[in-house]
């Protein structure tokens, strides 16, 4: 018996050949993505891990917060009332010195009036004396005609 080859087993034969090379790539192929993908696997449990960590802190953070946000709201509620005495102290001390300002004008009034009054006195003296030197005058004369 011989043994021949023919074209068809040959070709059979490298297309076995072919398939078995196409197998070994794909099981590389197969291996490298499963370590990818157990790689990936291990990432995002760190991450879910690292974010619940995370969210921890934030909520300890957002207590805090809100803790320190009532801590301030009570003390302006406290201080409030400070504030609108100042303002009010700041509008009566306003009016005291609007009223300060017009008893300096009815002073300063009255003390031009004042002044006037008191020239007014001097000339009115001045006139007297010049009138009883007249009269002292005349009543001489008078005398020393009799």
């Amino acid at each position: 018996m011989s043994m021949s080859i023919t074209f068809g087993q040959i070709a059979g034969f490298i297309a076995a050949i072919a398939f078995l090379i196409l197998v070994i790539y794909l099981c590389r192929v197969l291996i490298r993505l499963v370590q990818t993908l157990n790689e990936v696997n291990q990432t995002v449990e760190t991450l879910t891990k690292d974010a619940d960590s995370m969210l921890d802190q934030v909520n300890d953070l957002l207590d805090k917060t809100n803790d320190l946000v009532e801590d301030v709201n009570g003390k302006v509620k406290t201080i409030d009332p400070l504030f609108t005495a100042i303002a009010d102290l700041s509008e009566s001390v306003s009016d005291l010195n609007t009223a300060g300002q017009g008893a300096v004008r009815k002073v300063a009034t009255s003390t031009r009036t004042i002044g006037n009054v008191s020239k007014f006195s001097s000339i009115a003296t001045f006139g007297k004396k010049i009138f009883d030197k007249v009269k002292n005058r005349k009543g001489k004369t008078s005398k020393e005609e009799i």
